[in-house]
């Protein structure tokens, strides 16, 4: 399967949004779900099962983004968060399964206990 790698990537820091365009199509991506889904170890853990639910990101932003190599990003979070690399793939993969994979994750929360307060 070949990698799609975005054309432009843009930051909106004042929506705390992350562009992502490609040839046909383009993602908003928000800071709060790029960042729960780090794919830090911190985030995910060492193995299946060992993923740890990230709560209070609500207002996260993104400081900085650091290219790595011609594979993936770095992004730099205002929560000290820099530990996770985002390779193109997983990039899309998150472009992709955005309705998905946030639907799973506010469920995660209210089985948690866990009520998002956005300012």
């Amino acid at each position: 399967m070949a990698t799609n790698i975005p054309q432009e990537i843009n930051l909106h820091q004042k929506s705390a949004c992350l562009t992502l365009k490609y040839t046909e199509q383009s993602f908003d991506l928000p800071a709060e779900y790029l960042r729960v889904y780090s794919p830090s170890a911190e985030v995910k853990g060492h193995g299946p099962g060992q993923e740890k639910l990230q709560v209070g990101k609500e207002n996260v932003s993104i400081q900085t983004i650091v290219p790595v190599g011609n594979y993936a990003i770095q992004i730099i979070y205002d929560d000290g968060h820099d530990t996770g690399i985002y390779s193109w793939e997983y990039l899309y993969e998150l472009g992709i399964e955005y309705s998905e994979k946030w639907k799973a994750y506010l469920e995660k929360l209210k089985e948690a206990g866990y009520e998002r307060v956005k300012q």
